[in-house]
């Protein structure tokens, strides 16, 4: 989709007014830029902070590293994980509003007529005409709605990505600047990382943990590792050899001999990735499923074992958004996910540079549209699955610029700060108090599966956590989204925050992380204005404008 040029003021780091008048100058001095807050991450988090910050007359600079405004909820994820959408205040609200305006008008449905489109969302109405509000849009929609926010409130974006090796400038503890891999350095008075993977975090010299804590850590009960449980499980009586029924020909890839450990012990495993796939049955709409370059069937002989001992599951979410599209996400024991493609010996994704990220990202993307081409086409999978998956294709009107592929990887989890104080299972069940919250969540405990392993001669998951709160709202605390004083005194943190796996696992969703984003831009304006440190805003002060600003926040 195209975007207003009057947001995207420097491209790649290359001033453009610089690049007109003194090509040379461009290309030998990197710029530097300077505002009062940098905020990393152009997903929906970094947008709300970066929004908040300017309406508070803060200059702001809001780093892109991808082009597009908007992460998950621009990029596939159109069927919002309220959990309960009274947590919504303040722009979270303000943006589930406005798509509930755009589709209001007869332009906005262009492929199906108003009345014929299911309205439904998570246990809400998705177009929901008592709150005005939806919880279900298009990917393009969300990020034109984006785009209109950040234009409106006058945010200057620039499109780069941080060096991820010597992008962050300190004196004491406090950084002064960050320096994107074309060398632009962006000075600034606070910082937000609004990045999915929390990666100011460790330049910054912020204490961070990848992976489960083990239970006994924080005195939980859903931490740590599962055991084979019925959640999105394989089916009884899959081999786990190459060869059925021959150990010596060795594990199907992907599969491990055992779990690593006792059900609750901690590991340094994560959670497994996806794209929330896009899909339409519209013709006029509708890009056939290619068979992706380098495609290997033997990349599916679990699919295929699984369906040959009677599973005959969805393999992947239809569910429906505005003009006869999906967010297609995991479902079932082997589907979208792509167990254990996001660590390996030594790395994890958080680990990674960029161009590694992208061959990983590759990697999930040719999955998935290896999963679609061999449910539709291969003779192995009965013809009767083959008919049901074939009406499915990408659609025309999305991702244009991307092969109508969703741009962002689905990271659920990569670096999660270490504060001084953490949420756990317990603050989410209402079992211990937040005194200081700056948002509330009310989704699920959840978790995608980690792992395949052997068990009783079998294939199984293991992993998959998903635990009901009720959606019974529970505050998020300030001091989880700043880090420990004695670390850095300007950086906030409204995504990768402070929690552990299981925590995390509700916390992460899109409409709290607006909701934080926001937050954190608050405080952060707040600690300019008095001149001090993050960790000593006022909270009361803090509480007070939030909730000026329509905040919920009990």
């Amino acid at each position: 989709m195209a975007r207003n040029p009057s947001i995207y003021l420097i491209v790649t780091g290359t001033i453009m007014m610089s690049m007109l008048t003194n090509p040379t100058l461009a290309q030998t001095q990197p710029p530097t830029l300077e505002a009062d807050i940098v905020i990393y991450g152009d997903a929906s988090g970094g947008v709300t902070a970066a929004v908040q910050a300017a309406r508070m007359g803060m200059r702001v600079v809001l780093v892109s590293p991808f082009g597009h405004l908007g992460g998950m909820t621009a990029s596939g994820l159109g069927w919002s994980d309220l959990g309960n959408p009274k947590i919504l205040g303040g722009l979270s609200h303000e943006f589930y509003h406005r798509l509930y305006e755009h589709y209001q008008h007869d332009t906005a449905w262009g492929w199906e007529p108003r009345d014929t489109f299911p309205n439904k969302g998570q246990g809400v109405p998705a177009l929901n005409d008592e709150t005005q509000l939806a919880s279900t849009f298009e990917p393009k929609v969300a990020e034109a709605v984006f785009d209109e926010m950040v234009k409106e409130a006058g945010v200057r974006v620039i499109h780069g990505r941080l060096d991820l090796k010597h992008g962050v400038g300190l004196a004491g503890k406090r950084i002064t600047s960050i320096q994107l891999d074309d060398g632009t350095t962006i000075k600034g008075k606070m910082f937000i990382d609004a990045s999915y993977e929390g990666d100011l975090l460790p330049q910054a010299g912020v204490s961070f943990v990848v992976g489960r804590e083990s239970n006994s850590e924080f005195n939980e009960q859903g931490n740590g590792i599962t055991g084979p449980l019925h959640g999105n499980q394989l089916p009884k009586g899959i081999d786990p050899y190459n060869v059925i029924g021959d150990p010596a020909s060795g594990l199907l890839p992907g599969v491990n001999p055992d779990m690593g450990g006792r059900v609750g012990d901690g590991d340094k495993l994560l959670q497994a990735y996806c794209y929330r796939m896009v899909l339409t049955d519209i013709p006029a709409n509708r890009v056939p499923i290619p068979k992706p370059e380098g495609y290997n069937v033997a990349d599916y002989e679990i699919l295929f074992r699984a369906i040959e001992v009677g599973d005959r599951g969805e393999f992947f979410k239809t569910t429906m958004v505005p003009n006869r599209k999906t967010d297609s996400n995991n479902t079932g024991g082997i589907s979208c996910d792509l167990i254990g493609g996001n660590y390996g010996d030594g790395w994890n994704w958080a680990t990674l540079d960029h161009k590694q990220r992208e061959a990983i990202a590759r990697k999930h993307r040719d999955w998935q549209l290896g999963l679609l081409w061999t449910l539709q086409n291969h003779p192995r999978v009965p013809e009767a699955i083959r008919q049901s998956v074939g009406m499915w294709g990408l659609p025309k009107d999305e991702f244009t610029d991307n092969g109508h592929w969703p741009y962002n990887l689905y990271v659920r989890e990569a670096r999660r700060m270490r504060s001084d104080f953490v949420m756990t299972e317990n603050h989410c069940r209402g079992e211990l108090s937040v005194e200081d919250p700056v948002g509330m969540g009310a989704y699920t405990l959840d978790s995608h599966n980690t792992q395949r392993f052997v068990h009783d001669g079998m294939v199984q998951n293991e992993g998959d956590i998903q635990s009901y709160l009720r959606g019974v709202p529970y505050g998020i605390a300030y001091r989880a989204i700043v880090p420990r004083a004695s670390e850095c005194e300007n950086l906030l943190v409204p995504w990768a925050l402070s929690a552990t796996h299981i925590a995390f696992g509700s916390i992460r969703m899109e409409p709290v992380f607006m909701i934080l984003g926001q937050s954190a831009a608050t405080a952060a304006c707040m600690a300019i204005d008095d001149n001090t440190t993050v960790q000593a805003v006022p909270y009361e002060k803090l509480r007070a404008r939030l909730i000026a600003d329509g905040q919920k926040l009990r």
